[in-house]
């Protein structure tokens, strides 16, 4: 039924594109004083369950009465369906689009999610409305509609943020920036992940110690809601003596809903970490008593970190700044892929406690590191176990 859906959605989407391409030539003709019916709004939709939407979303409402234009201007528009779209997005080389759908169709798509569209009416001269209608209408041309994507620092939110406020007469002022409001990339993500601990670990396994470092407000703005509260509080101020507000009125227009949730993996990471350790630990302790070494286990071992550290290698490449530095890496590491050979085979034991003995200087390393960034929820409590089981190891193979 969802790709019916879907179908029919692109398809009306079509159709409003074609009839906003004919209004648009229309507004070649606006001018300053068919401003009065025209309203310019900010909407902030609320995260639904959708992986890339549990951040919220932003839009333009671009409503003139006597016209009978209501229209929502989304920098949001992208395609699961295009070749190698994830990796393309992991890479920072996704490709999105500014769109244009009817207000109304908008809000019936959030509706049916359960989440609400709050609208915040800007308090705009008609000089600014005009001029943002006419950068809108620049903006939708087909050279400039695609942007390259990036979730920090040029998305959907600080696309619509720049279209409002770069087409001032006046100065935004914020107020003033208080030391207790000083966060990360990091800090962000986690406060929007905070219900969903898989995607949590996810984030933060790719984001690096770059995600870790003080924010200021603009750079914050990049998460719908922060820009929402920003703009609620904000003034214009154009040298005059008297400033005005930059929202004007503010509501819900789609009241939030209730939202299904799917059913999450049962255990958290730190549970799942915990076990793995106890595993590990366990394992070494029958070995230990048995006088033996379960060379598979070290292989299996070795091969997950160092699958996952080519992960992590290649998003060094990343055009996404926030992942290219990545202290997991020193755990999580390529090189153990190298000894996974001489783990499993008879006759390889000391050039396999050669090869763990550096491994176990980076896992100490890695402990180390996590001072200054802050590693995935429990991978820590796996690394030590490995290292403790490592290090007894080395001890064993000294003694004997």
């Amino acid at each position: 039924m969802k790709p019916i859906m879907l179908l029919l959605r692109h398809l009306l989407a079509a159709v409003l594109l074609c009839a906003f391409q004919l209004s648009a030539q229309a507004q070649g003709t606006l001018e300053l004083k068919d401003m009065d019916a025209v309203r310019i709004s900010l909407l902030t939709c609320q995260p639904h369950e959708e992986v890339y939407s549990i951040y919220g979303h932003t839009a333009i409402r671009y409503q003139d009465v006597a016209r009978r234009t209501d229209i929502a201007v989304n920098y949001g528009m992208f395609s699961f369906h295009k070749p190698y779209f994830v990796l393309r997005f992991v890479f920072g080389l996704t490709d999105y689009e500014m769109g244009i759908e009817s207000f109304d169709t908008f809000c019936a798509q959030y509706a049916s999610y359960g989440s609400g569209v709050y609208e915040q009416v800007l308090n705009l001269t008609p000089e600014e409305k005009l001029t943002i209608a006419k950068a809108i209408d620049t903006n939708y041309e087909p050279q400039n509609r695609v942007y390259r994507y990036n979730y920090f620092y040029d998305n959907c939110t600080t696309r619509a943020r720049d279209m409002i406020t770069n087409h001032l007469q006046a100065s935004v002022e914020y107020g003033n920036e208080k030391a207790e409001d000083a966060t990360s990339y990091r800090q962000i993500v986690h406060q929007c992940a905070s219900q969903t601990p898989w995607i949590r670990f996810g984030n933060d396994m790719l984001l690096g110690i770059k995600a870790d470092l003080p924010i200021d407000r603009a750079q914050r703005q990049f998460l719908p809601a922060n820009l929402m509260n920003d703009f609620q509080s904000a003034t214009l101020n154009n040298s005059s003596p008297t400033k005005r507000k930059l929202v004007a009125s503010s509501g819900w227009v789609v009241q939030p809903g209730v939202q299904t949730s799917s059913s999450s993996f049962p255990l958290s990471p730190t549970a799942l970490m915990l076990i793995l350790a106890a595993i590990i630990l366990g394992t070494t302790a029958i070995e230990s008593k048995l006088n033996t070494r379960f060379r598979w286990f070290d292989g299996f071992w070795f091969l997950i970190c160092g699958l996952i550290g080519i992960l992590l290698f290649v998003m060094i490449f990343s055009q996404h700044p926030t992942v290219s530095l990545n202290l997991q890496i020193l755990f999580f590491c390529p090189y153990t892929l190298l000894y996974i050979y001489r783990a499993v085979k008879k006759g390889k034991e000391t050039q396999f406690l050669r090869g763990i003995k550096i491994w176990c200087i980076l896992i100490s390393l890695f402990l180390i590191g996590g001072f200054f960034q802050h590693y995935a929820e429990g991978v820590r409590f796996l690394a030590l176990s490995l290292l403790i089981r490592y290090i007894y190891l080395i001890y064993r193979h000294k003694r004997a």
